[in-house]
């Protein structure tokens, strides 16, 4: 027994499980659902609070989900390195907890601001705060997302191998059912009133939710410092792979020249320096880390559904009966149907296309997944198309846009000379966020109070689906009711002739400025399905794939390399957001889903020239042949050694003649000389 069962054997059990692993669990549980809340109302944030355009937010949205994809490297460097995982987690959860606040604080405009319209005066900052926020996030939930995997994975001896297994599948519902929950909860959150000075969205709280819910998953990891197993930082193999790499590299570089000769791998040039196992495995990574080469293009419009997608819902009808759905909830659609088509198409998908004889392999089902997603987004482009046939058409910049309102009671013509016209600005955008803009214009002789709890009577705007206001002129009054749908611009004009009573609203006249949404949330179903779908195809299979290729010691060096591939993939959507600038957003969609096909092609070609391989039967055969390679060396040796033996035997034997011949000699002759 090792070191680490009799710890184990110490340590308590509930159910055959270490106590110390249901602290592991809920403290990811709390971290998943502090990232995925945050991250539901990011692209939203910047839009409607710091006022950026649509191609800013979300170039800075994809930045933020890019770095916290290149992180993990980072952390696994710290915690094999130097710290170790316990210590790595503890304080990457601290600098991951200060992000948080940053986020909350920043969201809280009544602090400095006191804007009566609900956006903060002082951006720049709510910006620099925000960003210091964002990157001390990235840092800690992609430097802890290596480690606590790995560090639960720890907490087991060798004798619970069927636990262990269960742990992972545990820790899997607990990443997906605190994206789920928060997903559901924050949006819910952000779209409460809140404000001393004003009344706005509730970014604030929205934000401070996942920032309470990062300092519980601290102080429950750390709840459970004295049950833990720790394992001792042992050095980096990823940063070993790096060397080794460089090494034959630089030595290739070396030995240019046609007088050296040439090595059947190009890795070879490293066997002066490294184990030819070392090198051996790493000629086996390489080979699937070529294959990853076309794979961002993927993350490329998986993630856009927290971005792109998000923004379309604003401009679509989230009324689902007695339901109303806020945009960024439709994200949730994304875990529900994971939870939902992971067993579906284990048990069931699978299993049926082996029985009909096909041979779907790996590399196979993340080319469908590719497919998937290009679909997806053709889904959007037209459900895109829809929806821009219900917006306004406002006017150019060389355009401008008169409108009358007559408060009369018979029609009138309205004459005007060719003289410029100074006029005052109207409505040149549709309501955002699914609100709905309304009005009242007073044709009475006598002051009217608008008198309701969703705003200013000057201009309002809500979210109600159904308002009611009371208007008042001296001691008498008049209540007024509505049903709205999303994102619509309402003007009500009070007419001179106004009667006050029980049916005083009959006399008030609606005339409708922007029709609302008309194009259902529910809608975007569709898309998110085959994105959901593209997803198990690809994601799940390809980790599978690259763990099963990977040789022994070769897991996390293609566990940074996969994640890698989802960071470039954030970066492209960057690239085409600033570049491309497509006039119409259902181009963009085409784009997008154009591009994958082509990736999609180039892949499905490079997986046909993969030969699927065993990486254990490989080392193990390789070690086998550095044994007997080993043992030849050795019976050489031993061979030379003998020979030479033999030859000083022989040399020895070959110079007692040559004494006895000198000194038979020398006899002789003596001899001679006496006879003389």
């Amino acid at each position: 027994p090792t070191e680490k069962d009799d710890l184990k054997k110490e340590s308590k059990e509930v159910f055959g499980y270490p106590i110390s692993i249901f602290f592991i669990i809920v403290n990811e549980f709390c971290e998943r659902f502090s990232y995925y809340g945050m991250r539901a109302v990011l692209v939203l944030y910047f839009k409607y609070f710091l006022r950026w355009d649509d191609d800013l937010a979300i170039s800075i949205y994809h930045t933020f989900v890019a770095f916290c994809y290149l992180t993990p490297i980072l952390g696994a460097i710290i915690a094999d390195s130097w710290l170790g995982k316990f210590k790595t987690i503890i304080y990457l959860s601290i600098v991951y907890a200060i992000g948080q606040v940053a986020m909350a604080v920043s969201a809280i405009h009544d602090i400095t601001d006191s804007d009566r319209d609900g956006s903060p005066d002082n951006l720049t900052f709510h910006v620099v705060l925000s960003m210091a926020g964002l990157l001390l996030i990235a840092l800690g939930t992609g430097g802890i997302k290596p480690c606590v995997a790995a560090f639960g994975g720890d907490q087991f001896g060798d004798h619970q191998d069927k636990q262990r297994r269960t742990f992972f599948s545990v820790f899997y519902l607990c990443i997906n059912g605190g994206s789920l929950l928060s997903t559901i909860i924050t949006p819910i959150l952000r779209a409460q009133d809140c404000g001393i000075h004003s009344k706005s969205k509730c970014y604030s709280l929205a934000f401070g939710v996942p920032a309470a819910l990062m300092a519980v998953s601290l102080v429950v990891f750390i709840l459970g410092s004295g049950m833990y197993y720790k394992t001792k930082p042992e050095g980096n193999i990823m940063l070993k792979v790096s060397k080794c790499i460089g090494f034959a590299i630089k030595n290739r570089y070396r030995h240019r020249s046609r007088k050296y000769p040439k090595k059947e791998h190009w890795m070879d040039w490293a066997e002066e320096k490294y184990d030819k196992l070392l090198i051996a495995q790493i000629k086996i990574a390489l080979r699937v880390l070529l294959l990853y080469i076309p794979l961002p293009m993927f993350w490329t419009l998986f993630d856009q559904k927290g971005s792109r997608w998000t923004l379309q819902a604003t401009t679509m009808d989230g009324n689902f009966g007695s339901i109303v759905i806020q945009p960024d909830q439709m994200q949730t659609i994304n875990p529900i149907l994971i939870l939902t088509l992971v067993p579906i198409m284990d048990s069931l998908v699978f299993p049926l296309i082996k029985k009909c004889g096909l041979h779907f392999t790996p590399l196979k089902k993340m080319t469908v997944g590719m497919i998937l997603a290009a679909l997806a987004f053709v889904c959007a482009a037209v459900i895109q198309l829809q929806i821009d046939k219900t917006l306004p058409v406002f006017p150019s910049a060389s355009q401008s846009q008169l409108k009358f309102l007559n408060m009369g009671n018979t029609p009138i013509t309205v004459e005007f000379p060719e003289n410029q016209l100074n006029l005052a600005s109207d409505l040149i955008y549709k309501p955002q966020e699914g609100n709905n803009e309304i009005r009242f214009i007073n044709g009475m002789s006598t002051p009217v109070t608008v008198s309701s709890a969703a705003g200013h009577y000057e201009s309002l705007s809500i979210l109600f689906r159904h308002f009611v206001t009371t208007m008042f002129s001296g001691s008498q009054s008049c209540e007024y009711s509505k049903d709205f749908g999303f994102g619509g611009s309402y003007t009500f004009f009070i007419p001179s002739t106004l009667t006050f009573g029980p049916n005083c609203q009959e006399s008030i006249t609606e005339s409708v400025d922007i029709k609302p949404n008309s194009v259902h949330m529910a809608l975007q179903i569709p898309q998110y399905f085959l994105i959901t779908a593209g997803e198990v195809m690809f994601s799940v299979t390809g980790l599978e794939f690259s763990y099963s290729q990977a040789p022994s010691n070769m897991k996390s060096v293609l566990q940074a390399g996969w994640l890698l591939t989802n960071a470039v993939g954030n970066f492209i959507v960057l690239i085409v957001a600033e570049i491309a600038k497509l006039p119409k957003q259902w181009t963009e969609y085409i784009l997008f889903a154009s591009l994958l096909v082509a990736v999609s092609i180039i892949f499905s070609i490079m997986a046909s020239f993969y030969t699927y391989i065993d990486p254990t039967a490989i080392e193990a055969e390789f070690k086998k042949k550095v044994h007997d390679d080993e043992d030849d060396e050795d019976d050489k040796k031993k061979e030379l050694q003998k020979s030479k033996e033999m030859e000083k035997r022989d040399s020895v034997s070959s110079d007692d003649e040559d004494k006895k011949y000198v000194q038979t000699s020398m006899c002789q002759t003596n001899f001679d000389i006496r006879q003389r």
